[in-house]
C-alpha cells in the first residue's frame, strides 16, 4: 500500500459527511494542516506493521486522524464533534468510513486497500492547533492492504 494514497483516501471519505445546517462544509486533508479551517478532519499519525502475512502479503496501517471544531460557542461546537462521532446519520464519520469498505468483494479506499475499519475515538478533549484552541477527538483508522504494492 502506498502511504500518501491512503491519507488521501481516508480524507477524501470523511469529506462525505453532510454537517447539520448553517455549519458549512467539514475541510479534509490527508496531512496534518498549518492552519484549522473548523470544522476540520485531518490524517496524522500512522504506524505501520508489516508482514501480518507471509510473502509481504498483509500489512497494518492505523492512522490517528484529528477532528475539531473552532470554539465559537462550546456547546454548539461540542455538538458538532458529537455528529460526527455517532455511529449514524450523515455527519457520521464511523457510517463515512464504512461506506469506503465497498460492497462485499470489492477493495475499499476505491482499490487502494483490502479493508478500512474506524476502531475506536480516543481522546475528547480541547485541543491547541497552530497557537489556536479547538475542541475535538482523535479516530483511530486500521486500513490493511497488500504490502507487495
Amino acid at each position: 500500500m502506498q502511504i500518501s494514497a491512503v491519507r488521501d483516501a481516508l480524507a477524501d471519505a470523511a469529506r462525505g459527511v453532510v454537517l447539520p445546517a448553517g455549519i458549512g462544509a467539514l475541510t479534509c486533508t490527508g496531512y496534518v494542516p498549518d492552519a484549522v479551517v473548523a470544522p476540520c478532519f485531518f490524517v496524522g499519525d500512522v504506524e505501520l506493521n508489516y508482514d501480518r502475512a507471509m510473502g509481504r502479503a498483509l500489512d497494518e496501517l492505523l492512522f490517528t486522524c484529528r477532528v475539531l471544531a473552532g470554539r465559537q460557542d462550546d456547546r454548539a461546537s461540542q455538538r458538532i464533534i458529537d455528529a460526527l462521532l455517532s455511529g449514524a446519520g450523515p455527519a457520521s464519520l464511523k457510517a463515512r468510513f464504512v461506506a469506503a469498505r465497498g460492497a462485499p468483494g470489492e477493495m475499499a479506499l476505491g482499490g487502494l486497500a483490502d479493508d478500512v475499519h474506524l476502531q475506536r475515538v480516543q481522546g475528547y478533549r480541547w485541543y491547541e492547533h497552530a497557537g489556536a484552541t479547538y475542541v475535538g477527538a482523535e479516530l483511530v483508522v486500521k486500513v490493511i492492504g497488500d504490502g507487495r504494492t
